[in-house]
């Protein structure tokens, strides 16, 4: 799925399964596309750079620093947007 082809659907399966299987195997399938990982206590800060590192191997993206915004990573939703954005090369 790396590149530029994934779909929305597939982020929010690919990362609702990553988290049922390495993050919180009692949430798994469950998880809402808009609850938050880490107001929920889902995920905590080592649990978001887990996740961060998994989204860059599963995308073959870079995650800058800056990027590292709970507006960006506190749900599916959330992190499937980042995702769209990160993957549509910027303007110029």
């Amino acid at each position: 799925m790396p590149g530029s082809g994934w779909l929305v659907m597939d982020v929010k399966g690919l990362v609702r399964k990553y988290i049922g299987e390495s993050v919180a195997p009692s949430v798994g399938e469950q998880l809402a596309d808009n609850s938050s990982l880490t107001g929920q206590g889902i995920v905590d800060s080592a649990g978001v750079l887990e996740l961060v590192a998994f989204l860059e191997d599963a995308f073959g993206i870079r995650i800058g620093d800056s990027e590292l915004v709970p507006e960006n990573f506190d749900s599916l939703d959330a992190i499937s947007s980042y995702l769209e954005r990160k993957r549509v090369p910027a303007p110029g």
